[in-house]
């Protein structure tokens, strides 16, 4: 067992606060979502609780979550949950219908796959509608968090112009990909967003997602956003790391371990 600092313990705590943990297979159920929940709060060396920001799981799986979380006291713990996902479909109808759904579950945020292909092809009016129409069905009650699917888009020109437009279109927050395709989030897609993003009157939040397994990647992404649009935006409100196999790189590292796991995945 190395020796980990007091710097990397507080960026380890600062990490947990901001991390969507996320599951999203196909396999979940009552007893995998249980676990997730177990695993929401996390206790260092000094026994103090350190929180994740929200979990990201499917929209059925919300209210047993929910249950779940305030059962064991986790109440702080928001949950998140998927619409148009993952393929980005172009139906407003349905992408609207599923967020409905999402906010009737009891959710607190929708993170919503931007209709990518239909935006690639051409179809920019229809990809603005679709997150028009599902910030409206948030209105009050959700965030809405607009997943561009970078991987997918792969030009620079395009990760611009669709974080311009989602952000326009009313996107709380915007966020790098599902999880689901074979590029993640990079620190390139991630400083395009993050430009477009300082770029605005308004904050937004951004949320990098797949692929970020360590402290190192942490480091990153916190320079990367406080280079653009300031250290202050490292806050649950505006910053989220979506990613599974995190925390558990973080929790050695609060507990006194800085053993780095090598897995793959969201």
């Amino acid at each position: 067992m190395s020796h980990v600092s007091a710097e990397q313990q507080a960026l380890a705590a600062k990490a947990i606060s901001l991390l969507d943990l996320t599951s999203l297979n196909d396999d979940d159920n009552q007893h995998s979502i249980r676990t997730l929940c177990e695993q929401a709060v996390v206790t260092d060396t000094q026994g103090t609780p350190h929180s994740v920001a929200a979990l990201c799981i499917y929209p059925r799986f919300v209210p047993f979550a929910r249950q779940q979380l305030d059962q064991l006291g986790f109440y702080q713990v928001r949950l998140a949950t998927v619409a148009n996902f993952p393929h980005g479909q172009s139906d407003i109808d349905i992408a609207v219908k599923e967020t409905r759904a999402c906010i009737a579950y009891g959710a607190d945020e929708v993170d919503l796959v931007f209709p990518y292909q239909a935006f690639l092809d051409g179809e920019e009016k229809v990809a603005a509608s679709l997150i028009a129409a599902c910030k409206s069905e948030c209105n009050n009650k959700a965030q809405l968090k607009v997943i561009l699917e970078t991987g997918e888009l792969k030009s620079s020109t395009a990760i611009t112009k669709a974080s311009e437009l989602a952000i326009l279109a009313g996107a709380d927050f915007i966020k790098t990909s599902t999880g689901k395709v074979a590029v993640n989030a990079t620190p390139q897609s991630a400083e395009l967003m993050l430009q477009a993003i300082a770029a605005q009157p308004r904050a937004v939040g951004f949320k990098p997602a797949g692929g970020i397994k360590n402290l190192d990647d942490v480091q990153t992404y916190f320079k990367l956003v406080t280079d653009t649009v300031g250290e202050e935006r490292l806050t649950p409100g505006y910053f989220r790391f979506g990613a599974s196999s995190l925390l558990t790189s973080l929790k050695n590292i609060l507990q006194g371990s800085d053993t780095q796991p090598d897995s793959e995945g969201y």
